[in-house]
């Protein structure tokens, strides 16, 4: 994690994924890291200092009471972030600093006027972050976990689920819904220890945006889209996985652009390995649909086909480098954990996408994710 330059960030550790990074502990409200000559510091409240002495040892942890007092005792009023930062560096004669792309403006406007610059760091603040040790692969693979135990129930609410003569779906003879399905799905997330926001759980032409929510009644014989993304309240890593079933019997149109999905996420398979250009990947996948006879365009005022990339980073955000799309930069390289996502959305059908996590290796991909893929339930 150390870095020739000197470093700054201010921010609070549950929404600040460099920060966590960073000192491996949840921190509700902002505080200051200094990565001076290669040594990291964290600035922490009596609040949490003991905490933090025991959490992150790896950091040098200063009180930020104490240095506060100090500074008041010299005149100053209101010794806020800025105060404490320009105290810390002045016996160290630093008057530079890299900054995250997200550091706070007024922030750097009191530094500016202190004598202290702030940089903006060029490309990822922590650029190791990309490749994930052994242990942040366990932790990916736990939150993966907790991804499929609420997917589990969800095909068990579905099975459960009683068609009616008109297509709808009734459960506890109740009509299910989406909202009720997400509801289903979050709870079993909750209590496998991980918090799920925003679930997928798309019907029908619902399905062909392939970030909307989903809404209202689901019905039977129509594909549904359930894409689960849930965070380890453990350790912050993410989840991720999407499947689409259909409850009952899907049409041929269904089952063709099903499989055509499935066989689309065996080419990218194939295709993932260190050393590959990320765009490679999603061309690889274009070219396949296009051969099977999919075309991607917009029609009649709306996007079909396979108009998003075929998958991303995944670690302490949801979405993180790299990125694999149309046009995407750089190569896959050994220990970056990514999704493979391919989706195909045609009003008339209906959307169908299917994601797993995989692991690049020197010569593969090895999947992470365990949860079978079944059309029909």
């Amino acid at each position: 994690m150390k870095s020739p330059h000197n470093l700054l960030m201010v921010a609070d550790s549950e929404h600040d994924a460099n920060m966590l990074y960073a000192v491996g502990m949840f921190v509700p409200d902002p505080f200051i890291y200094l990565e001076l000559r290669g040594r990291p510091s964290i600035v922490m409240s009596d609040l949490e200092i003991d905490r933090a002495r025991r959490v992150a040892p790896h950091c040098r942890v200063i009180g930020l009471n104490r240095l506060q007092d100090k500074l008041r005792r010299a005149g100053v009023k209101s010794p806020g972030h800025a105060r404490v930062i320009h105290a810390i560096l002045r016996s160290r004669r630093i008057r530079r600093l890299q900054v995250p792309a997200n550091f706070p403006l007024g922030l750097a406007s009191e530094l500016r006027r202190l004598g202290i610059s702030t940089t903006p760091r060029k490309g990822t603040f922590f650029p190791q972050r990309e490749l994930k040790s052994p242990a942040e692969v366990r932790k990916i693979s736990a939150a993966l976990a907790m991804a499929e135990v609420g997917m589990a129930e969800a095909m068990q609410a579905l099975r459960a689920s009683k068609i009616t003569r008109d297509r709808r779906l009734l459960y506890h003879n109740h009509p299910l819904t989406s909202e009720k399905l997400r509801s289903v799905i979050d709870t079993a997330v909750l209590q496998a220890s991980g918090l799920a926001a925003n679930t997928i759980v798309a019907g029908g032409k619902q399905g062909c945006d392939p970030h909307e929510r989903g809404y209202g009644p689901l019905r039977a014989h129509e594909p549904i889209i359930i894409d689960i993304f849930p965070r380890s309240q453990k350790t912050g890593y993410f989840g991720d996985i999407t499947r689409t079933v259909v409850r009952g019997r899907a049409s041929e149109g269904v089952r063709r652009l099903y499989q055509t999905v499935w066989d689309g996420q065996k080419v990218a398979f194939r295709k993932v390995r260190a050393g590959v250009p990320t765009r490679a990947v999603h061309h690889a996948v274009q070219d396949f649909f296009k051969q099977q006879g999919y075309k991607t365009g917009r029609r009649h005022g709306r996007m079909e086909g396979f108009f998003h990339g075929t998958g991303h980073g995944l670690g302490l955000e949801i979405h993180e480098a790299p990125r694999m799309g149309e046009h995407s930069t750089g190569k896959l390289q050994a220990g970056q954990v990514v999704t493979i996502e391919p989706g195909l959305y045609y009003p008339e059908l209906g959307g169908v996408r299917l994601e797993d996590v995989v692991l690049v290796t020197s010569d593969g991909a090895r999947n992470l994710t365990r949860f079978e893929k079944q059309l029909e339930i």
